[in-house]
């Protein structure tokens, strides 16, 4: 049976994505918990979202990327959940962009996600990625400071923001503030999901030309 797809104006039908996402775990992108777990987790981040803008002509709609797209959580999510959106699934990984490719078909959204393959250190240094993003989103993506390099590339400025699954809890201490301060951020709000905590890291100033560094560099001498 085909998947659902929505009209002008529609999100995703639940089933829809779900569907979606169990294809998804299959292949192995995803964790071998239950679909609706992936989805609670996905549904933090929609609540860290900043609210749709006002539609009009004269209004551009809000770019996010999400960092590490892997198995579409969160980034299918909320493209399929907030149709206000223009959202990048990035991946280094052939198997896995194929599989979002075909997802995005799958859903119907082509019209407002798109899928680039390559290595963030790289991507984050080209000019039609650089500093475009209002908002980019990480899931398990690495440790906080190669999530915060490999991220801060991409955001467009003071205003924009890096949204970061974190353990339950939320330690403040995984992201100091003097480190952060230095490649133009600082620590936000956090939200408490369903089995879910995203924490804000808000951009306060531009991004050094020189990050990230090449890659494996953010990974192998972490900035802090």
């Amino acid at each position: 049976m085909p998947v659902p797809r929505p009209g002008p104006g529609e999100t995703v039908p639940a089933g829809a994505l779900r569907d979606v996402l169990l294809r998804s775990r299959e292949l192995g992108f995803l964790g071998p918990g239950e679909i609706e777990v992936h989805v609670r987790n996905a549904d933090a981040f929609l609540t860290a979202l900043p609210g749709r803008r006002p539609a009009g002509p004269a209004v551009e709609a809000a770019q996010l990327l999400d960092l590490g797209s892997g198995g579409g959580v969160p980034g299918l999510a909320l493209a399929a959940e907030r149709d206000d959106l223009r959202v990048v699934l990035l991946d280094a990984a052939q198997r896995r962009t194929e599989f979002l490719e075909w997802a995005v078909g799958e859903l119907g959204i082509a019209d407002r996600a798109s899928v680039v393959r390559g290595r963030a250190e790289e991507l984050a240094h080209e000019p039609d990625l650089r500093g475009r993003f209002d908002v980019v989103t990480a899931r398990s993506f690495g440790p906080p400071a190669v999530t915060a390099e490999c991220a801060v590339g991409f955001l467009a400025g003071p205003g924009s923001v890096l949204l970061v699954s974190e353990p339950p809890g939320g330690d403040p201490d995984r992201w100091p503030a003097g480190p952060l301060a230095e490649i133009g951020l600082r620590p936000g709000a956090t939200w408490e999901g369903v089995g879910a905590t995203v924490r804000a890291l808000e951009v306060v100033a531009g991004c050094p030309d020189r990050l990230p560094r090449r890659v494996g560099l953010p990974a192998r001498r972490p900035l802090f």
